[in-house]
């Protein structure tokens, strides 16, 4: 099994050819432009789309269940997002979409924004750093356990 840290190179750098569209609320945007360009090689960076997503906004700018792999660090923290961000991750994932959530355990909505997730998907916890106290989930509608 790949430590998580190579999941997310894997995706980046396939050499089957991924195409990757990375995310953030619009006063984001040039910083994250500005990311890609500075660290992705020339003939990488049109595989990198970086586009405006506020949760459970204009999910119509993105094709229900086009997503193999979703990747998100650290976007649990507000909860009154917490039914907006559920709303956009079943929009985004097919049955074969896999999730991977990186997270710090800090407050009892963090436990909630869980049980919420559990609601809607398999979820189990597939690496915990305890160094730096940070989890990473793995969701999935249903009930697959496929391995990724």
């Amino acid at each position: 099994e790949k430590a998580p840290e190579n999941i997310v190179s894997h995706v980046l750098l396939s050499p089957l050819g991924a195409h990757v569209t990375i995310t953030d609320r619009a006063a984001a945007l040039e910083f994250l432009e500005s990311n890609v360009q500075a660290n992705l090689p020339p003939e990488l960076r049109p595989r990198a789309v970086v586009k405006e997503l506020t949760w459970g906004k204009d999910l119509d700018n993105f094709p229900p269940g086009a997503f193999d792999f979703i990747l998100g660090a650290d976007i649990v923290y507000l909860e009154e997002t917490f039914a907006e961000l559920l709303q956009t991750l079943e929009h985004l994932c097919s049955e074969r979409t896999v999730i991977l959530l990186s997270c710090r355990i800090r407050y009892e909505r963090d436990l909630k924004f869980l049980k919420m997730l559990r609601e809607r998907f398999s979820v189990s916890e597939v690496h915990y750093d305890s160094s730096k106290d940070v989890h990473i989930y793995k969701a999935q509608r249903g009930s697959r356990k496929d391995d990724f």
